[in-house]
């Protein structure tokens, strides 16, 4: 059986992106294969990386990839799911090709200006609605 590949695209692939390929690798890994990538490379978010190895995930050694490594091997996906929050969908990178688009918004992490306590209790909730909506669209494969 042929796995679906997905290509989750946010600004910096420091945070959202990362995670929404993380669960869809674990969730979904018989059925898919998931990818991530941003407008531009950015640095992986560290309180993210804290939160998802609260879930058993390590994304630790991930690194944060552009769409452009995507595009110069000319790769091909069945969808390309954005996930950039409503402020910034106008920046959120197109990635060109035949794959589904859909659009999921969720909050930008590395935005939060809060103190440390208050900004993981923040990213949990955003980690659990991406973690929730990827287990949502993998039930449907």
């Amino acid at each position: 059986m042929k796995k679906t590949k997905v290509l989750f695209v946010c600004i910096h692939n420091s945070a959202r992106s990362q995670m929404a390929e993380a669960f869809a690798n674990s969730q979904a890994g018989s059925k898919c294969e998931a990818f991530s990538a941003g407008l531009e490379a950015g640095t992986l978010n560290p309180d993210v990386v804290e939160v998802m190895k609260e879930e058993g995930i390590d994304i630790s050694k991930k690194r944060s990839k552009s769409v452009q490594e995507f595009l110069d091997k000319k790769e091909i996906f069945d969808y390309v799911v954005t996930v950039c929050d409503k402020a910034s969908a106008e920046k959120c990178p197109v990635f060109p090709g035949p794959g589904k688009r859909l659009h999921w918004a969720f909050p930008d992490p590395s935005s939060l200006d809060l103190p440390k306590p208050m900004r993981l209790a923040r990213i949990r909730e955003i980690r659990d609605e991406i973690k929730a909506r990827v287990a949502s669209w993998v039930r449907g494969l």
